[in-house]
């Protein structure tokens, strides 16, 4: 019987890495694999190992992470922001890979139908830490206690002025898609960050949590009739039941997170099974 599996964060820059990758391997045919971002900073790296999996699988979804859109200095056919997103949904595309851009597919679950909708909405420094009052004081608080995250010098939004123009313009983008489901379609709502601000609570650094998603997405996983919503980006696997509905944090993450004291397993996570997807 397929499955749908789900993984993020693969980072396969970190040799370290490559053999978990290696082995992501379907169980059955039909079998489907989301990436819920960050596979890689370099452009010919997220595409050549996407390309691998889609051998595999019968299908593979990805969504972009803040380091597959990071533009490093030097890196070959450099694109910003916008640029470099519609850069990646094109090479992915020509390799059969689905993302944000495309047609939701739809998994035909052992309950019937369900709609994969692989979201692309970035954040907006609306995670602000207990008692600031704007962008500015939050990121203050963040500095003070030495939490800046790499976005800040290499996730350009051009065109966009900033990257929470960027998110309020695919926000606005991704609910008129989501509005436009049939009003009875469950879905799987798949991002890279997390679309509720609760799993940000266990963060090492609850500072980082600026980092980390927005406010105005956290009726989504109700209004649009999640089975489940699947994410990354915290780099801590875990599962929480968050209004009746599975939250799945899928990330592998860095070599040197996995023997911390309390670490969760990586693995990658059975979402749905069912009849074969279409």
């Amino acid at each position: 019987m397929p499955n749908l599996w789900a993984v993020s964060d693969l980072h396969v820059s970190y040799p370290e890495n490559q053999p978990f990758v290696d082995d992501i391997r379907p169980q059955h045919p039909g079998d489907w694999l989301i990436v819920a971002g960050d596979v890689a900073e370099r452009f010919d790296q997220i595409v050549s190992t996407l390309r691998t999996l889609r051998e595999c699988f019968d299908i593979v979804i990805w969504v972009p992470g803040n380091h597959d859109l990071w533009t490093l200095p030097g890196e070959p056919g450099t694109a910003r922001g916008v640029a470099r997103y519609l850069r990646l949904v094109a090479a992915l595309r020509d390799i059969g890979v689905i993302t944000p851009e495309d047609p939701y597919p739809t998994w035909a679950s052992d309950r019937g139908p369900v709609v994969v909708a692989p979201l692309f909405v970035l954040y907006d420094y609306t995670f602000r830490p207990s008692g600031t009052q704007s962008k500015d004081d939050a990121l203050a608080v963040a500095e003070a206690a030495g939490v800046i995250c790499t976005d800040e010098l290499l996730l350009h939004p051009d065109p966009y002025p900033t990257r929470e123009a960027w998110s309020a313009a695919r926000i606005e983008h991704t609910r008129t898609r989501l509005d436009a489901l049939p009003p009875d379609a469950r879905t799987v709502l798949v991002n890279h960050w997390p679309l509720v601000r609760e799993p940000t609570r266990r963060l090492r650094y609850p500072e980082f949590a600026l980092w980390c998603g927005t406010e105005r997405t956290a009726d989504w996983p109700v209004r649009y009739r999640a089975e489940a919503v699947v994410y990354g980006h915290l780099h801590i696997p875990a599962t929480d039941q968050i209004d009746g509905i599975p939250h799945h944090e899928v990330s592998l993450g860095y070599p040197h997170e996995w023997d911390r004291p309390g670490a969760f397993p990586r693995r990658v996570v059975r979402v749905l099974g069912g009849e074969a997807g279409t």
